[in-house]
């Protein structure tokens, strides 16, 4: 008895990435003594980030991995982070096997702050017509809340995070708590301008990201300092600059004496009370021992990331729920969704040639979207935003020894500018995209294996047809030349924007949370990943996810000390 006292908290957090961060944050400001439990290992702050201040002369294989390493993770690989300077935050891909029905590159991050150390740090809010979006094209369910629901926990979050942005006064793109923007380049100011004169609801903006432009009392507090403009967040920031689980909500909750943070603890299931039909608790493989263990709670928060978090309910199986957790109408792990990232183009402009850029920074521009916003206009559905950039082409001679070879190699060569825009479509929720459990394989803790069935459709082809219409007649009216395009036909799940299977809504009879998301037949479980999302939008999803957790957090509190949970 005493011990299962020891392994009692008020609150249980599983997953310690962006939204489970935010999770424990809320709930711990409020009172609730927090178990945050982490399937990974514990990485903290600066101590943990071993290659954050190396030079690039000082990485073994001069940022490379060596080619054993590439041909055992080919999936792993065949992301842009796993690298030198940042594999050690990527899963391998022993380490976590699934089945693909249909190709799939799952990319993860298992440790303390998840993905949260590798994100592209994109913050943008939706708005009222990407909430409104399924119930007026009829297409999937009715999202249960509007913008107006959600809107001052974005900017809640906001003000802690520190984002960097314009008050731009977009409909399609609401403006936020903004720190200073960081700036364009002349090139892309240039489109801006020139793009606006011949299509008035077309914007490019300076890219709103999670970074320290400018920091606030809030932000010096949490021990964060300005973003240096680095570009090399990926291996965790030692100033704290852009924001993560690491720097920012975790330390936060600890600080309150009231979390308690377990890594290495592999998630099994959760506990179903079948007297009381409430949750009770968490079973925990210890990852170093293989030891299964439980922990009990009055809430549970999933924040696992999205597939986990429907891996996690579906094996959290009891004779109430004899398929899943909450789920009574057999939705769990349907309705699945991404980004589409496959679409890209580029050009040339011959302008502008008596400047150039100069230094770096972490974003980039950006286009929100601007089809389908305010009506049906295309044979698709739904539309796509596009990330923006124009630099100036530098090259240099690597000619020469001793003191000519150093003059060649610190002199550019300067050519013309470039630009380029990367789309980022919206995938429709279907019931064909699902995730099941295999319970004939198992992985290493002798779990079912996730078996992912995931493919693009009819719609993402028609989208990309269109962004390369629209692109080249966009770059064409500015006085770029040299167009092209290139579809990359990569697999879904690079984008590392899952979403979906446990989605909101308000009939539990097509969806699995309500308003608040909460499961609608286990009204003490929680889920504010991305699991949770009815649809995906155009927009980078993180700064959504955040907004939901904080939102959930204080209203778990408040029917908490109403009795009712």
């Amino acid at each position: 008895m005493n011990s299962a006292k020891k392994r009692t908290y008020d609150a249980i957090v599983i997953g310690s990435g962006i939204s489970g961060g935010w999770a424990a944050k809320e709930l711990c400001e409020k009172g609730l003594k927090t178990l945050v439990l982490e399937r990974g290992r514990d990485v903290k702050h600066i101590e943990d980030y071993p290659t954050t201040l190396m030079n690039p002369w000082e990485f073994e294989h001069r940022g490379e991995l060596p080619l054993e390493v590439q041909k055992a993770n080919p999936i792993a690989n065949r992301c842009y982070i796993f690298k030198e300077d940042a594999a050690h935050f990527v899963v391998k891909d022993a380490e976590h096997p699934y089945i693909q029905d249909k190709p799939f590159d799952w990319i993860r991050g298992y440790q303390v702050g998840g993905k949260s150390l590798l994100w592209a740090r994109h913050t943008q809010r939706w708005s009222k017509y990407d909430f409104e979006g399924p119930a007026r094209d009829n297409f999937a369910v009715a999202w249960p809340i509007g913008y107006d629901d959600i809107a001052p926990w974005y900017s809640h979050v906001e003000k802690f995070a520190g984002i960097a942005g314009n008050r731009d006064g977009l409909d399609t793109l609401p403006d936020g708590e903004f720190l200073p923007p960081f700036e364009m380049s002349c090139v892309e100011t240039y489109f801006k301008e020139k793009l606006v004169e011949k299509y008035p609801n077309r914007h490019v903006i300076s890219a709103r990201m999670a970074h320290l432009t400018k920091p606030q009392p809030i932000h010096l507090e949490q021990g964060r300092g300005k973003c240096m403009n680095r570009t090399i967040c990926q291996r965790g920031c030692p100033f704290g600059g852009y924001f993560s689980s690491n720097a920012s909500t975790l330390p936060w909750a600890a600080q309150t004496g009231k979390m308690t943070l377990r890594p290495n603890s592999v998630v099994h299931s959760i506990i179903f009370d079948e007297k009381k039909q409430r949750a009770k608790g968490v079973r925990v493989f210890d990852a170093e021992t293989k030891e299964m263990m439980e922990f009990y709670a009055r809430i549970v928060f999933v924040n696992a990331a999205a597939f986990n978090t429907n891996l996690i309910l579906l094996n959290s199986t009891s004779n109430r729920f004899p398929n899943g957790l909450g789920n009574d109408n057999g939705l769990m792990g349907k309705y699945v969704a991404f980004h589409n990232y496959r679409a890209r183009v580029s050009a040339e402009y011959d302008g502008f040639m008596d400047r150039t850029t100069d230094g770096k920074r972490p974003g980039s521009s950006y286009m929100p979207r601007f089809r389908n916003v305010y009506q049906q206009e295309t044979d698709f559905l739904r539309g796509y935003a596009t990330v923006l950039w124009a630099e100036r082409e530098q090259s240099f001679s690597s000619d020469g020894l001793g003191v000519d070879l150093k003059t060649n190699i610190t002199t550019k060569q300067l050519g013309n500018w470039k630009v380029g825009m990367l789309m980022m479509g919206e995938t429709i929720p279907k019931a064909s995209n699902y995730l099941a459990l295999d319970k004939q394989q198992l992985d290493p803790f002798g779990m079912p294996k996730l078996k992912i069935s995931i493919d693009y459709d009819d719609n993402d082809e028609k989208m990309i047809k269109d962004f390369f219409e629209q692109s080249e007649t966009m770059f064409s009216s500015a006085g770029f030349r040299n167009f092209k395009t290139s579809d990359s036909h990569q697999a879904p799940g690079l984008d590392i924007h899952e979403m979906g299977g446990v989605r909101m809504g308000k009939d539990p009879k097509t969806s699995l949370l309500n308003a608040w998301n909460q499961l609608h037949a286990c009204k003490n479980v929680f889920v504010t990943d991305g699991a949770c999302m009815t649809s995906t939008s155009t927009q980078n999803p993180s700064l959504t996810y955040m907004a939901l957790a904080a939102r959930a957090a204080d209203f778990a509190v408040k029917e908490l000390k109403a009795m009712r949970l």
